[in-house]
């Protein structure tokens, strides 16, 4: 998740769907048992994860970072080696910029790289689609929040369906 802070949000094209979907991500993760990843831009001046995010984090900690990419944040990229992750979900914003510039890193450091659309946010329109574009046509996968995390579960036999699919409704 990157850079959802209490600064940035105001101002992102369509932010109450984009916070649904980011919190509905976060939720599915955590009831799963993913792990989860957050990243703040500069939070002296950006503020922390909104507040309203948080709750849904878990024991997820923010990685602070001054970088654009959040692979320049300290430990992220370790910490992501030292639990053998491969494929990595990617939403927050800005799609054009840190996201962007994460999902490519993370594509040149050899993960697979899903970025969640309606997770994914810009203050126009304009340079969201050039963002998710530019992410797609690196090799990135495009996918929705229902879509990954109905993949992510794989059945509806699985101890958790019931409770994400109460989540997605």
């Amino acid at each position: 998740m990157v850079d959802m802070q209490e600064r940035l949000l105001p101002a992102m094209h369509e932010r109450e769907g984009l916070l649904i979907s980011v919190r509905r991500l976060a939720r599915g993760s955590e009831l799963m048992k993913l792990p989860i990843w957050v990243t703040e831009q500069y939070p002296k001046g950006l503020g922390p994860t909104l507040p309203e995010l948080r709750d849904a984090l878990g024991a997820a900690r923010p990685f602070e970072k001054l970088t654009f990419s959040a692979l320049g944040a300290a430990g992220l990229l370790e910490a992501m080696s030292a639990r053998g992750v491969s494929d990595v979900v990617l939403c927050g914003v800005e799609a054009h910029v840190c996201v962007a510039q994460t999902g490519l890193d993370l594509l040149d450091a050899g993960k697979r790289v899903f970025v969640v659309e309606d997770a994914t946010g810009s203050r126009s329109i304009a340079n969201w689609k050039r963002g998710i574009h530019r992410m797609r046509d690196a090799g990135a996968t495009v996918v929705s929040t229902e879509m990954i995390l109905f993949e992510l579960i794989e059945t509806a036999g699985a101890g958790e369906f019931k409770e994400l699919q109460r989540l997605v409704k």
